[in-house]
């Protein structure tokens, strides 16, 4: 799929998933789902005091792998931005967090989900939240403007993560964080068998090697690279899904186990290393 075919595909099917929010309430990743989406990827991510704070629907449109606002410290009066910001859940929690001498802004590069982000803002009551029309490998951000990025299984969907993850470097402010939620893969796999895993794990995604992602992210200028594992998938997880596409799971199962997960990635952007130090000049007692 060339990078042009993916990023439209990815638009269309957050776009239809924007779109059944808004007209029925239901969202699903996946095209076979027959339980109501309780999809283990997707769900139980957000606690009952969380989901209390925000519009259902905003909640509803999430199709993250995990809750990248429980995970990164983020401290009032801090500018946070979410890539990927879909329905507005992590932007809403994290403008809670950064109260409101802080800010919240959310990228997303889909009208409906924009449509639908700005429906919950409004609901919400949350006056320090900002949405904006973009993609991540093109952040419309000035340089060093925001202390924190957070993400939550976006960076996966991108057909350029090397650009993604440099224009990530540079709206973070030096000493900012970066503090993504992602889907990585351990250890070597067969590119059919990933093919058909990452269909179900991201829908559309393009999941990176946990030693791969170190590398591009230290590429693009970060330090203090960590990736922790939040969810290990087994294929059980994934058997009525994979099922459906004539995929033989009990032989994949050995060769899958493990080897696919949600992680938590965190990572540093450097301060100037030649930043002048002021000393104030001696007095006479000193000289």
């Amino acid at each position: 799929m060339s990078s042009a075919d993916l990023k439209a595909a990815v638009r269309q099917k957050y776009g239809e998933l924007a779109l059944r929010v808004m007209s029925s309430g239901s969202s699903c990743c996946g095209s076979t789902a027959s339980n109501g989406c309780a999809d283990p990827i997707t769900s139980n991510l957000y606690d009952s005091t969380q989901a209390g704070q925000i519009p259902e629907e905003a909640l509803l449109a999430s199709l993250g792998c995990a809750n990248p606002t429980a995970l990164a410290n983020l401290n009032a009066s801090e500018v946070v931005l979410d890539l990927g910001s879909g329905g507005g859940i992590d932007v809403l929690l994290s403008a809670k967090r950064v109260r409101r001498t802080g800010k919240a802004y959310g990228l997303d590069m889909t009208d409906e989900m924009l449509a639908l982000a700005n429906e919950n803002k409004r609901k919400a009551g949350v006056e320090n939240v900002e949405f904006l029309k973009g993609e991540i490998e093109n952040i419309p951000l000035p340089d060093n403007s925001v202390d924190v990025i957070i993400s939550s299984c976006v960076i996966n969907l991108s057909a350029d993560k090397d650009r993604a993850l440099r224009e990530a470097f540079r709206v973070l402010k030096p000493g900012g964080r970066f503090a993504v939620s992602d889907v990585v893969t351990r250890g070597e796999i067969m590119a059919e068998i990933r093919q058909s895993v990452l269909l179900w794990v991201g829908c559309v995604a393009g999941a990176l090697d946990e030693n791969e992602y170190r590398s591009k992210l230290a590429s693009a200028g970060f330090e203090q690279v960590q990736i922790e594992p939040t969810r290990v998938y087994r294929v059980e997880d994934a058997r009525e899904f994979l099922s459906a596409h004539g995929i033989d799971v009990n032989s994949l199962a050995p060769q899958v186990d493990g080897k696919f997960m949600s992680a938590f990635v965190r990572a540093v952007k450097p301060l100037p290393r030649n930043r002048a130090v002021f000393r104030p000049a001696a007095t006479e007692r000193e000289r």
